[in-house]
């Protein structure tokens, strides 16, 4: 039987694990030769559909595929780039198909997040509208860990053990200078509806007295008394406070405390900052001296200090995608099922689109302390599988990591037509 090619994308903000799964995907899709013939990844995600900028993974040797599994960032370019309902966006719905039916793919793997999983999901739905085949499957990313039914998702848990070694690390250097310097110290981390990486800090420290002593979660609302009461608190107490606060937590009203009033590509609030906002209300109100940090992209990009359970996650969901395809399965999304705590055991599992798209997971109640400023044991149960072990990428005569950056061959362009975004 003839084989179909595959293409492959890479969409939103990457993560230091995204190339394991694309490392997966192309590995296990040459272990197919029989019913995926090549790979091609679009150039920065689906605007390379598009645009009919393919690139073919083909061309680069087994040794630089398997570099991708301990290199950071999005080998082939990622985009903030949504398509709309097929309705609105019909034109590139079609267009995606134009450019598949001339390069005979037959397989679409998109990495990402929810949205992601919304376009998937719609490419599915017109290729069968249109005629012309095409097995969708998502393959899971998000640091924000928040893509429902899975038990969680491929770049959490390195950006988790970052955080809660980030937040360690600068506690003992806040509480060794207390005395006659810094007082409070405030983290900003990523997580705009959901509080999972914020709730990731809390690992750093096992009782009331080590940090963090205050984490700020989206899903509680934030109040401003309570807030400085318990900075002052812990001041008093422990000569200093160490904060974690996830860039989306809000007012009462709902309004971000750090909204920018401007959008993204995706139509999403821009955030200009929590963590000065916080510290300049410590500052007015209660007088400490003060520092702040943004984690920013450090958090999603340290593949340095990467989980090992993230990594091995990374590369399942790629491999399993390709599986399914080849099984003639579509429109789903990879999962991963957490069988059991303790010891921590794990499988990949799939869910259907419909399930996942525009939908998203937030911090259950029993994960947050009663106060609101902190996380509980069954949190603690949750995250700690998701941040163990070391996968150390491999390091040069001059200390620095040995990173792979791939030719990126680009495939002869077949239709007349451009494709103007």
């Amino acid at each position: 039987m003839s084989s179909k090619n595959a293409f492959y994308a890479q969409s939103g903000g990457v993560t230091s694990v995204i190339n394991a799964s694309a490392c997966g995907v192309i590995e296990t899709a040459r272990k197919h030769r029989r019913h995926i013939g090549k790979v091609y990844a679009g150039r920065n995600g689906i605007i390379g559909a598009l645009t009919e900028d393919l690139i073919d993974t083909s061309r680069e040797p087994a040794r630089a595929i398997a570099a991708l599994r301990h290199t950071p960032g999005g080998a082939f370019g990622s985009c903030r780039f949504k398509l709309k309902g097929l309705d609105e966006s019909r034109r590139e719905y079609e267009r995606l198909i134009e450019v598949f039916r001339a390069h005979n793919i037959g397989y679409f793997f998109y990495n990402g997040g929810g949205d992601s999983a919304d376009t998937c999901h719609k490419v599915s739905q017109l290729s069968r509208k249109l005629d012309f085949p095409i097995q969708a499957i998502h393959v899971p990313k998000t640091v924000d860990n928040d893509l429902p039914v899975t038990d969680t998702c491929p770049g959490f848990g390195s950006v988790a053990k970052y955080v809660a070694v980030s937040t360690q690390e600068a506690a003992l250097d806040v509480e060794s200078m207390a005395s006659t310097s810094t007082k409070v110290f405030i983290l900003e981390v990523m997580g705009r509806h959901a509080g999972w990486i914020a709730a990731a800090g809390g690992l750093a420290g096992n009782s009331s007295r080590e940090a963090p002593h205050i984490i700020l979660f989206p899903e509680v609302e934030f109040a401003e008394t309570a807030f400085l009461k318990r900075v002052d608190q812990a001041v008093k107490r422990y000569g200093y406070c160490v904060v974690v606060a996830s860039e989306g937590v809000r007012h009462p009203n709902g309004k971000f405390l750090a909204e920018a009033g401007s959008r993204d590509a995706f139509g999403h609030a821009q955030l200009g900052g929590v963590a000065p906002y916080l510290a300049a209300l410590v500052k007015e109100r209660l007088g400490h001296k003060y520092h702040w940090a943004l984690a920013d992209y450090l958090q999603r990009a340290a593949r340095h200090i990467a989980s090992k359970t993230d990594v091995e996650q990374a590369y399942a969901v790629g491999k399993a995608a390709v599986e399914l395809a080849i099984r003639g399965e579509n429109a789903l999304m990879v999962t991963i099922k957490r069988i059991s705590d303790s010891p921590y055991r794990w499988k990949t599992g799939e869910v259907p689109l419909a399930r996942v798209a525009n939908r998203e997971k937030m911090m259950p109640a029993r994960f947050i302390s009663k106060d609101g400023f902190g996380i509980t044991a069954a949190c603690r149960r949750y995250l700690g599988p998701l941040i163990r072990g070391e996968d150390y990428p491999p390091f040069g005569k001059d200390g620095l990591p040995r990173y792979v950056r791939l030719k990126n061959t680009p495939v002869k362009r077949k239709l007349k037509t451009r494709f103007v975004l």
